[in-house]
């Protein structure tokens, strides 16, 4: 879709082909971009499996928090314009972070869970799933049948091959963008996020092992 659409706004292949390789020395950085994100993504999976997809993926899009604060205190973003513009940037943030805030920490009741199961079991008979398997699928665990198979196979090795020689290449090509930036608060701001990322990592990798 995204190449569809690029060539439709482009005006055929040549001219898109023409863009990228003008964009060639920026393309490490958006793709270097895209791998943090899917970081981000790989712990949003595990949100929407044990907390549920109505409260995991709300608390997921609060990465807005993040981005407003590499765009104001790092890029300089609003820099120069009015007050009332920060009051409705800042403002507009900080009312999604309270309202993912009232989502974490709401509860569901016992009638709520009853209707689960009730659904659950209803699905069960309709399809005969086993008993275990549902039981284990509302329970946030993933039961694996006694002939699964483990580890990488030479399909999942050539795709890790193929994306780290595409990094590479890029990174070869790439130029450090021309850009002011306000150092301090890029170190504060990695070391902050490294840090939520240790520790959330270490709690999940105690309840899940990454499963």
């Amino acid at each position: 879709m995204m190449t569809v659409l690029a060539l439709s706004y482009e005006g055929g292949p040549s001219a898109l082909k023409h863009e990228l390789l003008t964009a060639r020395p920026a393309l490490f950085w958006l793709m270097l971009g895209g791998f943090v994100w899917v970081i981000g993504d790989l712990f949003q999976q595990y949100a929407a499996k044990y907390v549920g997809i109505s409260r995991g993926i709300p608390l997921s899009n609060s990465n807005q928090l993040w981005g407003l604060l590499w765009g104001i205190l790092v890029f300089g973003e609003l820099r120069g314009r009015g007050s009332s513009l920060h009051a409705q940037v800042i403002g507009g943030s900080l009312l999604m972070a309270a309202g993912a805030g009232a989502i974490a920490l709401s509860t569901v009741g016992g009638k709520e869970h009853a209707r689960w199961d009730e659904a659950a079991q209803r699905e069960r008979k309709r399809y005969d799933v086993d008993t275990s398997y549902v039981q284990a699928g509302l329970e946030g665990k993933f039961k694996e049948d006694g002939d699964s198979q483990s580890g990488r196979n030479w399909l999942d090795w050539m795709l890790v091959a193929l994306a780290t020689t595409v990094f590479v290449w890029l990174a070869v090509l790439a130029r450090a963008p021309k850009m002011t930036l306000n150092w301090n608060a890029l170190a504060a701001l990695c070391a902050a996020m490294l840090i939520f990322l240790a520790c959330c990592g270490a709690a999940l990798w105690k309840v899940t092992r990454f499963n």
